[in-house]
Order: C-alpha cells, then sequence, then structure tokens
C-alpha cells in the first residue's frame, strides 16, 4: 500500500479542523449533554465494584479500597438463588413478547396513521394515541386491575372465566405485554412517522399510475422505506431485552402471580436492597449490562451479515 505523502496528511488535518471550527456551535451545544452523560452515565460505574465486594451498610464507612474482597462470590449467590432461573425465564418472555408485539402494533399504527386523509382528524388521533404514554403506570395498573381482576370489567360483561391476573401461569405475560403496547402505541409510532415523511412521495405518484392501490403502496414503500428504522430500533430494543423496567410488574402482580412476574431488576431490587446485600444487587445489575451489550452486539452484527443498517 502506497504511504501517504506528509503533504496529503497536512491537507487533510486542515480541513478536518476546518469543518470543525465552521460547526463549532453544534459541538459548543453539545458539551452540556457530554457533560451530563459523563457525571451521570459513566462516573457511577464506579460503583461496580461493590459487585466484588461485600457491602452492606455496616460496611458503608469503609474506603472503598479496604471493603473484603470476594472475587465472584456474589454473582455465584445470585446464579444459585432459588428464583434466579424463573427470573430470567420470565425477563426473557416478557421482552421477546413485548419487541415483537410492541414492534408490529407501532408500525401497522404509524402506517395506518399514514394513509389518513382527514388532516384534522389524523392530528387529533395522533394527540390522543400520546396521552397514555404520560399517565403515571400507577393509575394504568389500577385501571388495569378494575378491568383484568376477577370479577371486573371483562368479568362481568362477558360472564367469563378467563382468571387473567389471577393464574399461576404464563399468561400474566401476556396481560402486561398488551396493556403496555396500549400504553406506548403512540409515542413509538412517532420515530415511524417521521421516517415516512422522508420518503420520496414521487414514489407513491409513479405507483399510483401504474395501478397500485393503498395496500400495495404500503407494502412496497412505506414498509421497505422504513425498513431502516425499523432495524435499528430492533437492534436497540434487544439491547434492552434484560432491562425490563419493575415498576409493572409490581404495580399490576398480586401473591397469585408473582412467580410469572419477577423480572431480574425486581429480583436486584429484592435481594439487593430489600436484604441490604449491596454487593449481590450490584452484581445481578452488571450481570445484566453485560449480556445486555452482548445481544445489542450480536443483534448488530446479524444485521450487518443479511444486508441491513447496522446500528455500529
Amino acid at each position: 500500500m502506497a504511504k501517504k505523502s506528509p503533504a496529503t496528511v497536512q491537507n487533510k488535518r486542515k480541513l478536518s479542523w476546518n469543518l470543525i471550527w465552521k460547526q463549532r456551535y453544534l459541538f459548543f451545544m453539545s458539551v452540556p449533554f457530554v457533560i451530563w452523560i459523563i457525571i451521570f452515565k459513566y462516573i457511577p460505574l464506579w460503583g461496580w465494584t461493590m459487585a466484588f465486594q461485600e457491602v452492606k451498610p455496616a460496611t458503608f464507612a469503609i474506603p472503598v479500597w479496604q471493603r473484603q474482597f470476594t472475587g465472584l462470590q456474589n454473582f455465584m449467590d445470585a446464579f444459585k438463588d432459588r428464583i434466579f432461573m424463573q427470573t430470567m425465564i420470565n425477563t426473557l418472555g416478557i421482552s421477546v413478547l413485548q419487541i415483537g408485539l410492541g414492534t408490529i402494533v407501532a408500525i401497522l399504527f404509524a402506517v395506518f396513521l399514514n394513509e389518513l386523509v382527514f388532516t384534522k382528524f389524523k392530528k387529533i388521533t395522533q394527540t390522543v394515541s400520546y396521552l397514555p404514554h404520560f399517565v403515571s403506570w400507577v393509575i394504568i395498573a389500577s385501571l388495569a386491575k378494575n378491568i383484568f381482576n376477577d370479577g371486573g370489567l371483562i368479568d362481568t360483561l362477558f360472564h367469563s372465566n378467563l382468571h387473567l391476573m389471577s393464574t399461576n401461569s404464563p399468561l400474566i405475560w401476556f396481560v402486561i405485554v398488551l396493556i403496555d403496547c396500549w400504553k406506548e402505541m403512540g409515542w413509538n409510532a412517532i420515530i415511524y412517522l417521521s421516517a415516512m415523511a422522508g420518503i420520496d412521495t414521487g414514489l407513491y405518484e409513479a405507483a399510483q399510475m401504474d395501478g397500485a392501490n393503498r395496500f400495495q403502496k404500503m407494502w412496497h414503500i412505506t414498509l421497505p422505506g422504513i425498513r431502516p428504522t425499523i432495524i435499528v430500533l430492533l437492534i436497540m430494543s434487544i439491547g434492552g431485552a434484560l432491562n425490563v423496567g419493575m415498576e409493572r410488574q409490581m404495580l399490576l402482580s398480586n401473591p397469585l402471580v408473582q412467580d410469572h412476574t419477577m423480572v431480574l431488576s425486581w429480583f436486584s431490587y429484592i435481594r439487593g436492597i430489600g436484604s441490604s446485600n449491596y454487593g449481590l444487587g450490584t452484581a445481578i445489575g452488571v450481570f445484566q449490562s453485560l449480556v445486555s451489550v452482548t445481544l445489542l452486539l450480536i443483534a448488530n452484527k446479524l444485521a450487518g451479515m443479511v444486508g441491513e443498517d447496522k446500528l455500529i
């Protein structure tokens, strides 16, 4: 390979510095966000040291470097816990359902919303669909229990005996995911609508001249047009598969279904803060993060292998 001449290297550096100078205001605007990320995202990683130490309230006064080093014992204790395996199954089950069903529902809603002709009705529908996203899970859980609990609205109207929220089975996963889909559907559709706005309208006009109907235009133009966005969001969702929030599960759960609603974040809270064993709780959190990064890299690699846009 031919070696680049010093003049060429110098010219490239000069062009780079000129570009940075032209975009200096953008760099200045990004500085507060970079500082925020460093303070609240990277500096707290120092707390991961607790995963390899014995950390309990009695040891808080002891400097970090003087605490008892336990190696991987906290990880072993977490893996040997009697509910760890069921917790992993619950986390993965809810995540797979949420990624699959949530993505499909958001895409379908965005596509059909994009096809609405009446602009005023479209804006009203879009605005109303956002509202549940801003409603607290406490309120959502209260409404859901009044609807799905035994003797609730569904039982009263349809005289059913489904026991959706009182059966100790994975059926509760579907209830949780369906409620989450309803709550986040409008919010998740925003980015798909933005991607659709960037599709060349000439493609629709050409398809119209060729005699394509609305469904054919959606299938052959709209969906392929937003495919890169779908892939990127799927990769990000797969990367966060184990980071299922515990708020929904805690609020929608009860002693009858808790075996199938316990997720890793809730497990970490109970074993860490609830039992005052902060080293064990931190170890579970570190395990979640490492698995999430691994899944993100695998999903990104697979997307690149099949010729799709990669995230990194």
